[in-house]
């Protein structure tokens, strides 16, 4: 991080946590933010799909939540991008405050509730949005959909066309029985009605499913059998969890979903499981602050990661430093792609 970099978290420290975050993007779109490139080499080179990705640390969805910053954040290191969650209808998500630092544990909590400008603007931003990198959607329902199942569906109908991917969102603990669709039968009718509308757009999207870190054996199997029989290109595990456990920081005790470093084993160990039940390719999320993370996350069945909290506390530069540093590390290990690695220590965290 260069010293530019490490003054500017030290300002935005200083805001409100969701205040922060909105200045944070706004530098990136003002061209205040490092942005070297793409990093790129024949090692770090992911295929998942019909996805060609540079290198395999994406952005998770949350931190550009309205595409406004998509074409510098494409430029910043990551392999890939996903934004939203996008709902057809704009809405102001929950009651602020609603975005805590946990600074002592490295951690956030959230309860944001699916705060967006809804698919029409989400269309209109990723149309004169350039980006070097692949972009994904993430959808999401409305709070007061009368059919959320529907909801999906329609945001895929209305921003397909400018993206690369899609993923269904039901994980998010911040939406009042959200993750209900997660269940064997509700996650069956909405992942046939999402991959029946991904079939009539014009250019169908490889398709993903965001899960919970909080499912039981019974219900990640269930959820495995699932997507496989949909037909889905992969699965993103993990969202952040609802549990508490082990953290210092004062705000401990807010309502909303936890990530950053306190996630990083629970959802390591949840992919690793999922990764024993499938053979969908996994996108690991939780906890990522650094390469060894990101490559444990690869060795434990991930064949690509994603991170969003540890910008948080480490900057933006953050995604560039972690690809060249899991280059080094496969290469030491004398892996000739980051594929050769994907499982291949699934057994330390089962």
């Amino acid at each position: 991080m260069s010293l530019y970099e490490s003054f500017g978290l030290k300002v935005l420290r200083q805001f409100d946590p969701e205040r922060a975050h909105i200045l944070a993007l706004a530098a990136l779109s003002f061209g205040l933010a490092p942005t070297p490139g793409v990093v790129r080499s024949t090692r770090l080179a992911t295929r998942i799909g019909t996805l060609d990705f540079a290198n395999p640390i994406g952005l998770a969805a949350g931190f550009d939540k309205n595409a406004q910053s998509v074409t510098p954040l494409s430029k910043t290191g990551f392999g890939f991008l996903e934004v939203g969650a996008t709902t057809p209808r704009p809405q102001p998500g929950n009651p602020k405050p609603r975005l805590f630092r946990l600074t002592e544990d490295e951690g956030v909590i959230n309860r944001f509730g699916f705060n967006n400008d809804g698919m029409d603007a989400m269309a209109r931003r990723l149309n004169i949005s350039p980006s070097a990198v692949p972009v994904g959607l993430n959808l999401g329902a409305n709070k007061d959909s009368d059919d959320r199942a529907s909801d999906y569906s329609k945001v895929l109908m209305t921003v397909g066309g400018h993206v690369d991917f899609a993923t269904v969102n039901v994980s998010s603990p911040n939406t009042e029985k959200l993750r209900d669709l997660q269940g064997r039968d509700a996650l069956a009718m909405l992942l046939g009605q999402v991959m029946e509308t991904n079939d009539t757009i014009a250019k169908p999207l490889p398709i993903f499913l965001k899960i919970a870190p909080d499912l039981n054996t019974n219900e990640l199997a269930d959820v495995a059998e699932v997507a496989q029989a949909a037909g889905l290109t992969g699965i993103i595990a993990t969202n952040t969890t609802l549990a508490r456990d082990g953290l210092a920081s004062a705000h401990k005790g807010q309502a909303g979903g936890l990530s950053g470093q306190p996630l990083f084993e629970k959802s390591t160990r949840v992919l690793a499981q999922l990764s024993t039940m499938t053979d969908l390719p996994l996108i690991g999320v939780g906890g990522i602050g650094s390469a060894q993370q990101a490559y444990a996350k690869i060795k434990a069945g991930a064949s690509a990661v994603q991170l969003y909290s540890a910008m948080v506390y480490s900057g933006v530069s953050l995604a560039g430093k972690i690809a060249k540093e899991l280059d080094t590390l496969l290469e030491a290990d004398g892996y000739s792609n980051v594929a050769d690695a994907v499982g291949t220590d699934r057994g330390a965290w089962l």
